[in-house]
């Protein structure tokens, strides 16, 4: 009797002796539960960014306006010859004037001693006429011009008879342009397509040898 008594004691006291605690989870689940019940309370819900709805859509960027190119400048003119603005200006043209005698009537001719003349004025009774003659380029009429103080004019020269390379003006005796150039301002301009442009003095040769054909 005793000792059953005994062993029931022993097994009561070994079973408190050996009861552990509930195992964690079952403690902190109801923790968890409530902390997340107060988070549900206090925080505010997420905003919902409302979605468009199909039929408007947005306005497509509108192009920015382009600057209109700029014109380019014209370009400058050609610069005038330095005879058109004032041929007076001009340096004479070397060389001087020579006359002499001969069958027909007499000439006059301007060019440096030792070449051959730039210019030949002539009197030839046998037409009569004043010609001037001067070597050129070409075989066909050119153009040339006369200018003098108190007139200009232009005209055409033409290929010279058995002499190549020759070409020739001729003029009535008495053409008004012949004392034009006899009495011009100290100098006058002749000019003639393919020829070097010559600026002659006014000397008295050539008014001798209008002279002698009228």
């Amino acid at each position: 009797m005793l000792l059953e008594v005994t062993d029931t004691l022993f097994h009561t006291r070994g079973m408190k002796i050996n009861r552990r605690p509930p195992p964690a989870p079952l403690l902190i689940a109801p923790v968890l539960a409530s902390a997340l019940a107060l988070a549900g309370c206090s925080g505010s819900p997420p905003r919902l960014i409302p979605v468009p709805r199909g039929g408007t859509a947005a306005p497509a960027p509108q192009p920015q306006p382009q600057p209109a190119p700029q014109p380019r400048p014209a370009p400058p003119p050609p610069s005038p010859r330095a005879d058109a603005a004032s041929w007076r200006d001009l340096p004479q043209t070397a060389g001087s004037w020579t006359y002499s005698a001969e069958s027909t009537g007499s000439a006059a001719r301007f060019g440096q001693e030792g070449a051959a003349p730039l210019l030949v004025v002539r009197c030839d009774r046998s037409r009569p006429a004043i010609i001037f003659q001067r070597p050129g380029v070409g075989s066909g009429d050119v153009p040339a011009a006369i200018t003098t103080s108190t007139a200009s004019r232009h005209m055409t020269a033409a290929p010279a008879r058995n002499a190549g390379g020759t070409f020739e003006i001729a003029f009535a005796v008495r053409d008004p342009l012949l004392d034009a150039m006899a009495f011009s301002r100290g100098r006058f301009l002749f000019e003639m397509g393919g020829a070097q442009t010559l600026v002659l003095p006014a000397w008295s040769e050539l008014g001798r040898v209008i002279e002698d054909c009228r």
